[in-house]
């Protein structure tokens, strides 16, 4: 079922009032529900597709937080969600055959408004992430513009975390309003981009040159899977690459474990503290900058 929300309003999978791991300092962080890359690793696959209404999960819910309702104008059915009833234990999650989540919420830019202002006195900023955040740009440049505008909120800085798949028109108007962007390139060969997420990597490159010339790019995040991604291989070439970006530009190293993982990659090594390391000393010998590395190893 396609799902196509309004300019001042998203379709929101998830949102945290309070990180400090989602940019610079304390953020509100929206997910937004929906991606155009299907990653093979992915930790929120519950956030790639829309709820098709299918019903699956209904029955799996223990707390009866699920029903299903005929639709008004026609046949279809819709599944749901009673917030009131929901314990969050994500069996339905769990359960779903299409990666989505039948606990999706409609949130106007007002809403969305009323939202920040509770909790602004605490925040440094906004990023909104996802999914892919970019599939729902008007909300995004719509929100962003509504907080630039308002004297007690703009003092918020307004940022994206994305996978790097939008078009640089779509990057030019959302720039005025942005203040920074955290972009993750997860490998190297194209050939390899297409296997690990279903698309090339041409747009993840043109996405940071450009944020990268308009000083909005705040991070690149290296996804290091042990065994199947080519960033360690190609390690010249990635290091030349990003030898290339301003040195106010953070590099992220991520490693990839099997936290909400599905399929697959499960079977897939996990990247331990050593190999992260291994990784580590070999792009710093290259690129001889500062680059965050993972706290945890699960």
């Amino acid at each position: 079922m396609s799902v196509k929300p309004t300019q001042n309003e998203a379709l929101v999978s998830r949102i945290l009032t309070f990180s400090c791991v989602d940019g610079p300092g304390n953020r509100l962080v929206v997910f937004l529900q929906g991606c155009n890359f299907d990653c093979i690793t992915c930790h929120n696959p519950h956030t790639i597709n829309h709820c098709t209404h299918c019903g699956d999960c209904v029955e799996s819910c223990p707390s009866d937080a699920l029903s299903i309702a005929s639709q008004q104008n026609g046949p279809q059915q819709r599944v749901i969600w009673h917030a009131d009833k929901c314990t969050h234990c994500d069996l339905c999650i769990d359960v779903c055959p299409d990666k989505s989540n039948p606990k999706i919420v409609s949130y106007s830019v007002d809403d969305m408004l009323a939202l920040i202002r509770q909790h602004h006195f605490f925040l440094n900023g906004i990023t909104i992430s996802g999914g892919e955040a970019t599939l729902q740009l008007p909300f995004i440049i719509a929100l962003f513009k509504a907080v630039k505008s308002d004297p007690d909120l703009a003092h918020l800085t307004c940022y994206i975390d994305s996978n790097g798949s939008l078009s640089r028109t779509g990057w030019e108007r959302v720039s005025p309003y942005l203040d920074g962007a955290m972009i993750d390139l997860k490998a190297w060969q194209s050939d390899t981009h297409l296997w690990l997420v279903g698309r090339d990597k041409h747009r993840v490159i043109d996405t940071i040159d450009y944020l990268a010339t308009q000083n909005k790019l705040h991070e690149v995040r290296l996804l290091h899977i042990p065994g199947k991604s080519d960033l360690d291989t190609e390690v010249d070439a990635v290091g030349d690459y990003l030898n290339t970006l301003p040195k106010e530009v953070k590099i992220r190293l991520n490693a990839f474990q099997h936290h909400g993982v599905i399929g697959e990659a499960l079977t897939w090594e996990k990247c331990s503290e050593t190999e992260m390391n291994r990784f580590h000393n070999l792009l710093f010998s290259k690129i001889n900058r500062p680059m965050q590395l993972p706290t945890i190893y699960t």
